[in-house]
């Protein structure tokens, strides 16, 4: 018999918020926490280092319970660092536990054996993707969301926009959301795709759960400088529950 990856003393991967939350949406935070399981000691890198975006999506999960909260609508976390598993890339992808993030060594990600990947596969990816499939196989859920946050720099490339719609076949609902968030927040440099595209090869949430149920979507980035702190939190929580329950009344039920 194989040993587990979690322990008694790890969490479990899935936090759902709001079960039952009334409104007909599904929030998703893939990138929510940064726990590492005990058996891979902190994958060799300190807490200064998962404290950084390369650990997780700061401030994303805190922006989702938010959400979940003022819209009453039920959200499904991932409490493990995007470095353990990376659960919104297919677990085949090279960086779904990469052994560099950023030029950040990952001592515990290097010449991962397949049997360690495969644990990560089954405790952590496979339970969170499950729990987010079954909230959208209700057949009151209208529409999704994925929340992340970005880093301002990245590869020493700096990124100016404050918040990002990504899609793929989806571009309506993205057009949508940024246009109402443009008027109701003049000034907001607002990107579509931006930073980065939406692929098969390297991306979960829009190819894997949202477009084959043919659900509205977009996966929200916002720059993570702005939601470091709980005011930030706040105030882009409100901005995008400002826009989801206009979005939604156009849907038909």
């Amino acid at each position: 018999m194989t040993t587990p990856l979690l322990g008694p003393r790890d969490p479990a991967p899935v936090e759902i918020v709001n079960p039952e939350g009334r409104t007909p949406l599904l929030l998703v935070c893939e990138h929510a926490g940064q726990a590492v399981p005990e058996a891979l000691g902190r994958l060799g890198v300190s807490q200064a280092q998962l404290d950084e975006h390369i650990g997780w999506d700061i401030g994303a999960a805190e922006v989702t319970r938010r959400l979940a909260a003022m819209l009453d609508a039920p959200a499904v976390l991932q409490r493990y660092s995007r470095l353990v598993i990376d659960c919104n890339r297919p677990p085949e992808a090279p960086d779904s536990c990469p052994p560099v993030s950023d030029g950040h060594v990952i001592p515990g990600n290097a010449a991962l054996a397949p049997e360690d990947r495969v644990k990560r596969v089954d405790e952590i990816f496979r339970p969170f993707q499950g729990a987010v499939a079954t909230v959208l196989a209700r057949p009151e859920i209208r529409a999704t969301f994925s929340i992340h946050s970005y880093t301002p720099v990245m590869g020493g490339i700096r990124r100016a926009w404050d918040v990002g719609f990504l899609f793929r076949s989806d571009r309506r609902t993205s057009d949508r959301m940024a246009r109402a968030l443009g008027q109701a927040v003049p000034g907001l440099t607002i990107g579509l795709n931006q930073p980065y595209q939406v692929d098969d090869t390297s991306d979960w949430f829009v190819p894997r759960q949202a477009e084959p149920r043919g659900l509205p979507h977009s996966l929200i980035e916002i720059r993570n400088d702005h939601i470091r702190d709980a005011a930030g939190q706040t105030l882009w929580a409100e901005r995008l529950a400002g826009l989801m329950p206009m979005f939604l009344k156009e849907i038909p039920a």
